[in-house]
């Protein structure tokens, strides 16, 4: 079996046509990932020695980093030993996922195509989990979508998800058609390396699109849990919606008023002439303030072209490369 070696120093072994992100994990190595399909660039990695073998199309990853070297550790195998320049999460000893069955304890239509859904798991059931991270949740007829939990770990408290319509979506027809109170279902996680890390001392921005807010949101709350010497200096949080009624959460209120160096900016991308708040993209909103970059730590979620459009934008402005946390979200591949 190929050695993998990560500039870290740890090394894990592969089996053939075994993608590298489950290798590491099934190795005890953790790596950075989201959709784990290659249609993000959340599990990207540089390969240094090496060859790689393709297992899937890696449509997150722009054709130029391709051609210098970097692949998607969920669409690659290893087809001779590797050394890889990649993130070395292993530290972070993130909870295993487990399939647990939950209940629908409330539905709530915050505007006609958002819903927010709270879902209870029996009692006594301990579920670990960090802010930022989402599971697959396991509907009618055994189909799996993946969702961000909105709210931080509490004790007895439901899970929180903000979900979006899809048009024509079997699980969105679900969600705002037939779902009730108490519905049966089932959830598969934690899932994802988008979680809170390394932020005493520094900068936090948060760009959120869309329902790309939940994660962020819990990870607000998670931010008011942490002891004062980990916290960051200051926090910015940027959620782009198009029009004024897609801001579904009033945010500045509930975390800006509420909370010591949280400043919220909401950003509209269509603003109507009444908007008098930030127009326009939420990374082009970040820059309009000269933001100083360099000691600060992203962490990006919402529309796929936002992220990409964002990540670019930062690097060129001084962002380091490894400040830049993202959770993509991708439509689902599955039926």
């Amino acid at each position: 079996m190929p050695l993998i070696s990560l500039t870290s120093g740890r090394q894990f072994q592969a089996e053939p046509n075994e993608n590298l992100l489950d290798a590491g994990l099934r190795g005890g190595v953790s790596l950075a990932y989201s959709c784990r399909t290659g249609r993000c660039s959340t599990c990207k990695a540089r390969v240094v020695t090496g060859q790689t073998a393709p297992l899937v199309a890696e449509t997150g990853l722009p054709e130029e980093e391709g051609a210098d070297g970097w692949i998607l550790t969920c669409a690659r195998a290893a087809a001779t030993d590797l050394t890889l320049d990649v993130e070395d999460l292993t530290d972070l000893q993130l909870a295993a996922p487990r399939t647990l069955p939950c209940r629908i304890q409330a539905i709530e239509f915050l505007k006609t195509d958002v819903v927010r859904v709270a879902l209870r798991l029996p009692p006594q059931t301990a579920f670990e989990y960090r802010a930022g991270q989402y599971v697959e949740i396991i509907g009618p007829g055994g189909v799996r979508r993946s969702y961000s939990v909105a709210n931080a770990p509490a004790p007895g408290a439901p899970l929180e998800f903000h979900i979006q319509r899809v048009d024509g979506g079997v699980m969105s027809n679900y969600w705002f058609g037939q779902a009730s109170v108490n519905d049966l279902l089932r959830l598969y996680g934690p899932l994802g390396t988008f979680v809170l890390r390394d932020l005493a001392g520094k900068d936090l921005i948060c760009l959120a699109t869309g329902t790309g807010l939940a994660p962020i949101k819990a990870m607000l709350e998670e931010l008011k849990t942490l002891p004062p010497h980990q916290r960051p200096r200051k926090t910015l949080v940027f959620w782009g919606v198009r029009e004024e009624a897609d801001h579904y959460l009033k945010l500045p209120e509930q975390f800006g008023a509420e909370q010591p160096g949280v400043e919220v900016i909401p950003v509209l991308s269509r603003a109507g002439d009444n908007w008098a708040g930030a127009k326009g993209y939420v990374q082009d909103v970040l820059l309009a303030r000269s933001a100083d970059l360099s000691h600060a730590t992203v962490y990006a979620c919402g529309s796929d072209a936002m992220i990409t459009g964002a990540r670019k934008r930062l690097l060129e402005a001084g962002l380091p490369e490894r400040a830049f946390r993202s959770d993509a979200f991708v439509c689902s591949a599955k039926p």
